[in-house]
């Protein structure tokens, strides 16, 4: 039978990070085109201790159905964490338990957008969102990003338009496809110009916790005097994308309409991920944990920017990153970068088309997304060189 699908699925598009996955099985090819923790950065063995743990104990505690809101010990746990460098959660927010930042994204376009109505977001963004926000019939309007964050002209002309946007979509740390951080002069006007037009602001923030080198910068939402931010931390990045765990702070009134909403599509997030997660809290240290990571993902940063540097100088160009798992390289003008990524690809070296991440993916663009997070230090060195042999060969 074929099926008539309805507008907003006609809309969607398949992911090609998601389709890429499929290629990295193959263990001949070096992948800078995914956006996997590195393998080595799972706390396993507490994970292992923890899980035996709680099976010791009544099955159902951990394996019947819970409350959608999140486990409440969790929450509670969420909290503590999200407000123990600055203050994020404020006097009139609430915190629930999401299956990861994605499902954060797919709520909001559900609550606040009709079909049609215009979401502004970061241009280059994060695929997912753009994917998420299309899903609902959601208009993108781009703003143009700089190397210290949104072009502030750009995003002041989009929330004066007509129609104004339904929300702004950022991940202010470490960019996802750029690398970029947006400063912190930059972060209260982003949070002043949506403030005066009116405009909620959806901050993601999976990498922040990924600082290899510089000065931590205060979210957003420790700015948000309105309860204007909805605010979203996976535990992705710092614990393990498998359970698909992630916090969403935001007004009270708006995190009870997600949870009903919550209701009617996934009912409530794995409880598994959920205890095990909070015993971790309760029993290990998370900071000295996530201080491994970053150790882990600057070695890895510094190989990448190191080949970069010896390989491509004089051929391509990059921001340096401070954290976070991609580097945002820019080719020649004139070179075809389709055509150089499915070079790359035939000596099994894969990446993604910084058109990819863009709202208008036909706009031009000379930039490939790299990640480093995924490869060992030999695949950094052996990709990077074969990506020279082919922008030289071009």
């Amino acid at each position: 039978m074929q099926f008539d699908y309805s507008n907003k699925v006609k809309a969607m598009r398949p992911s090609i990070i998601r389709e890429l996955l499929k290629q990295m099985a193959d263990p001949g090819l070096i992948s800078f085109a995914g956006g996997n923790p590195s393998a080595d950065a799972f706390p396993a063995k507490e994970i292992r201790e923890i899980s035996d743990a709680l099976l010791a104990g009544p099955p159902a505690d951990v394996l019947q159905y819970s409350i959608t809101e999140g486990y409440p010990p969790l929450i509670a746990q969420a909290k503590k964490y999200l407000n123990r460098q600055w203050q994020t959660v404020h006097e009139g927010d609430e915190v629930i338990i999401t299956s990861g930042s994605s499902q954060v994204m797919d709520f909001m376009a559900k609550l606040l957008c009709n079909e049609g109505d215009v979401v502004a977001t970061e241009d280059p963004a994060f695929l997912g969102a753009l994917n998420a926000f299309r899903s609902q019939g959601a208009t993108l309007v781009g703003v143009e990003m700089e190397p210290d964050g949104v072009s502030l002209a750009a995003l002041e002309a989009v929330l004066s338009a007509n129609p104004k946007p339904r929300f702004y979509y950022t991940i202010p740390n470490f960019q996802n496809p750029t690398g970029y951080t947006t400063s912190l002069a930059k972060r209260k006007a982003v949070y002043a110009l949506c403030q005066k037009h009116g405009v909620p602001i959806l901050e993601d923030n999976p990498y922040g916790e990924l600082r290899f080198t510089g000065e931590d910068i205060p979210p957003i939402k420790a700015f948000d005097t309105d309860n204007l931010v909805v605010y979203a931390a996976s535990m992705s990045k710092i614990f393990a994308p498998g359970m698909r765990v992630a916090f969403c702070a935001g007004s009270a009134d708006l995190m009870g309409k997600m949870t009903v909403a919550k209701q009617g599509n996934d009912v409530h997030t794995n409880l598994w991920g959920q205890r095990v997660i909070d015993r971790f809290f309760e029993q290990y240290d998370i900071d000295a944990h996530i201080a491994r990571l970053r150790g882990v993902y600057r070695e890895k940063a510094r190989r990448m920017m190191d080949a970069m540097d010896r390989e491509l100088a004089g051929r391509a160009t990059y921001v340096p990153v401070e954290g976070g798992m991609f580097l945002w390289l820019t080719l020649p003008a004139g070179c075809n970068v389709p055509g150089f990524v499915a070079k790359c690809l035939e000596r099994r070296v894969a990446l993604v088309p910084g058109s990819a991440f863009l709202v208008d993916e036909a706009a031009p663009c000379q930039s490939v997304r790299v990640n480093f997070s995924t490869p060992t230090g030999e695949q950094i060195d052996e990709g990077v060189a074969i990506m020279r042999q082919v922008l030289d060969s071009m």
